[in-house]
């Protein structure tokens, strides 16, 4: 995945980079308002600065709704926020330009949140498609304790960054970290009894999801969606998935569902959503919870949950 995304990343950055000087000045830059800057790499980053920062914080999300994050590349004009803000928040290897942008200009001032929750990779966390299945696994937020880890350590971060709004940020870290618990023990409680416990899906993306709840991913495609499985490793998911007899594709709401699809069709299951939340569907509603409890009732129902 980051290979890839490095290559392409490479002329782009540099544009990028070289542009920062000229337009530092006159950016839209979220430190104009007053309030404290906090810039994300992509939503579920933003959501947990948004919910702990509150009305003392103004947060830009690099990644538009309904694109995907994976391979972003930042223009100057983002560039130029990175620089100017008082947080970052990323996580490192997920966004090649991103880790370049920060390392540049806002090493001092920006939190890699896989120090909180490292990556892991192996069983759950690869994909047909991933040579050797040594990358490490980005999607941490599907879990929502790794999830709550990382609200707990950006609330430390901005009272230590703005020590004027401590208490704000300390009293709403603790409530998220409070929802998020109690998000936690939904998804315990709703896939505790299950006829099956195989997930099918178009995307590795679900294996801290399914290490927490003790299911197991199949997945047609590794931790990068925009490779096409070969009709090989189609034939080798739908193996699986008529051994452990699923009744469901799972596909996700940025990339084509096609390939889940023509699987589907030829275990004769039906198919479904399930959204990694790697950012918002453009003109979508709702947020990381309601996102999260809407894929708990799709899994209840695939997995013939009790």
């Amino acid at each position: 995945m980051l290979s890839r995304s490095l290559q392409r990343a490479a002329a782009a950055g540099a544009a990028a980079l070289l542009a920062l000087g000229t337009v530092t000045a006159c950016s839209d830059s979220p430190a104009d308002s007053g309030r404290f800057s906090v810039v994300t790499g992509f939503y579920p980053l933003q959501f947990v600065s948004e919910k702990v920062g509150g009305p003392d914080v103004d947060v830009v999300n690099l990644a538009q709704p309904g694109a995907e994050p994976h391979d972003m590349e930042l223009s100057p004009t983002q560039v130029a926020q990175v620089a100017n803000a008082g947080l970052v928040v990323y996580l490192k290897g997920f966004q090649p330009q991103l880790d370049e942008a920060v390392a540049q200009n806002a090493a001092d001032r920006a939190f890699d949140v896989a120090a909180v929750t490292p990556l892991v990779s192996g069983p759950n966390h690869e994909g047909a498609n991933e040579e050797g299945g040594s990358a490490p696994d980005p999607h941490v937020w599907l879990d929502p304790t790794r999830l709550a880890a990382i609200a707990g350590s950006v609330s430390h971060k901005l009272a230590e960054l703005d020590p004027a709004h401590a208490a704000g940020y300390a009293e709403r870290g603790n409530a998220l970290v409070a929802e998020l618990n109690k998000l936690d023990a939904e998804f315990t409680a709703g896939l505790a009894d299950c006829r099956r416990h195989e997930i099918v899906t178009s995307h590795a993306a679900f294996g801290y999801l399914a290490d927490r709840y003790k299911l197991q991913q199949i997945a047609l495609s590794g931790l990068t969606p925009d490779t096409e499985p070969t009709p090989q490793q189609i034939a080798a998911v739908a193996a699986e998935a008529r051994k452990y007899g699923a009744t469901t594709i799972f596909f996700e709401t940025l990339v084509s569902p096609k390939v889940a699809q023509t699987l589907a069709e030829q275990v004769g299951a039906k198919t479904a959503v399930l959204d990694p939340l790697e950012g918002l569907a453009e003109g979508g509603t709702g947020d990381y919870f309601s996102v999260m409890r809407t894929n708990l009732a799709t899994l209840r129902t695939a997995l013939g949950c009790a």
